[in-house]
């Protein structure tokens, strides 16, 4: 089997789990607690969040440990928002129709439950967002701007630089969902307000997230007990899942640049061939600003449930989009905001691959093209 669905989960890699054991183990303590097994455990705990600080360029203080991606985003967009409102007022969040369900979700529920305006900016056809709409939209009551800095479907990356800029000049927080950018693009210097990263991206094990958001930003929590994470984040700390997340971002960064350089090269072969075997496919997203990890097509007259199970056949697993929106029927949101139709929506086919990936993809591309085959011939 051949796996391509790398953007919805990874194999936790075994560093990480040799650096996890001892805080499933020996030092499985409370964090809170005030003996040799607790205090063991919270060293360990700000130990990580020194090491993630680094990783972000962000303070120690910065680092909220959570429970994975669509936590982070949901308190990066409600608990921000909502503390704008108490301290200033604000009551709008400025967003994109191409976002993860975690942050749309998010701002619907400040629409519903709390009288927020959410304006959708729009996007071009590659699903990038002009800084320039970011700045016209954001006004004096803009609480926040949440942008994610590479699309989990598309793999659309964003001018994230550009985009904090032009929210900065009214003095608006910007939120980048980093998640899918991890591992593949800088984090350090984005110059975001708040950034959202999950574990099980990077090789760490499912269920650990983080959101850097920086201390001047007032921040509401969402979960309220014993004030763990500095008031931020109550709840006895996942420890293991901490040193995980940790141990997984240092790797992913170290090995980065040269990841990112050689799977790209791979991606644009496979691209390539892929365009010039199979008719009708169409690559969507940036052919340029664009995750190295990610190829996505529509396969116009073809149903891309069908493509996907022929692929699995053939021992390639690969997906349509997003996994946090399987088993629904409905067109992805993602490719109907670039303006492509249902129809042609619901054939969609997303391969992503490993960080760790050498060899040419020509013998997956022969598989996709024969199933496309084999799908259009039954159609």
């Amino acid at each position: 089997m051949r796996y391509f669905d790398n953007a919805a989960t990874t194999p936790v890699r075994a560093e990480v789990l040799e650096a996890m054991m001892p805080y499933l183990t020996r030092w499985f303590g409370n964090p809170s607690s005030h003996h040799t097994v607790g205090e063991a455990a919270a060293s360990a705990l700000e130990d990580a969040r020194a090491r993630v600080a680094g990783q972000l360029g962000v303070r120690r203080s910065d680092v909220v440990f959570t429970s994975g991606g669509t936590e982070a985003n949901n308190l990066a967009v409600k608990g921000i928002a909502i503390a704008a409102h108490a301290s200033r007022g604000a009551r709008r969040v400025v967003t994109t129709p191409l976002e993860h369900e975690s942050i749309l979700q998010s701002a619907d529920y400040l629409r519903r439950i709390h009288g927020f305006t959410v304006d959708l900016l729009p996007v071009d056809a590659a699903g990038r967002v002009d800084p320039a709409a970011v700045a016209r939209a954001v006004t004096d009551d803009t609480a926040l701007v949440s942008i994610g800095y590479a699309n989990n479907e598309i793999g659309t990356v964003q001018d994230a630089a550009a985009l904090v800029a032009a929210a900065r000049h009214r003095g608006v927080p910007l939120h980048l969902d980093g998640v899918q950018a991890a591992g593949w693009l800088p984090l350090r210097d984005t110059g975001a307000d708040a950034l959202s990263i999950a574990g099980h991206k990077l090789g760490a094990p499912k269920g650990t997230g983080v959101l850097a958001v920086r201390g001047r930003i007032p921040l509401e929590p969402l979960m309220h007990g014993g004030g763990q994470e500095r008031g931020r984040r109550s709840g006895t700390e996942d420890v293991a899942g901490a040193v995980g997340i940790a141990t997984a971002l240092e790797l992913a960064e170290t090995e980065r640049a040269e990841s990112a350089a050689r799977v790209g090269g791979l991606r644009d072969a496979f691209v390539a061939r892929v365009l010039a075997t199979v008719p009708r496919a169409v690559l969507t997203g940036h052919p340029v600003h664009r995750l190295p990890g990610t190829a996505s097509f529509v396969f116009p007259g073809t149903s891309g449930e069908a493509i996907l199970l022929e692929l699995e056949r053939r021992g390639v697993v690969s997906s349509s989009g997003s996994a946090c929106a399987a088993g629904s029927d409905e067109p992805s949101h993602v490719l109907t905001a670039i303006g492509v139709g249902d129809d042609d929506a619901r054939t969609a086919v997303r391969f992503t691959f490993p960080r760790d990936l050498h060899t040419p993809l020509d013998d997956v591309a022969d598989a996709l093209a024969a199933s496309v085959a084999v799908v259009g011939s039954a159609a």
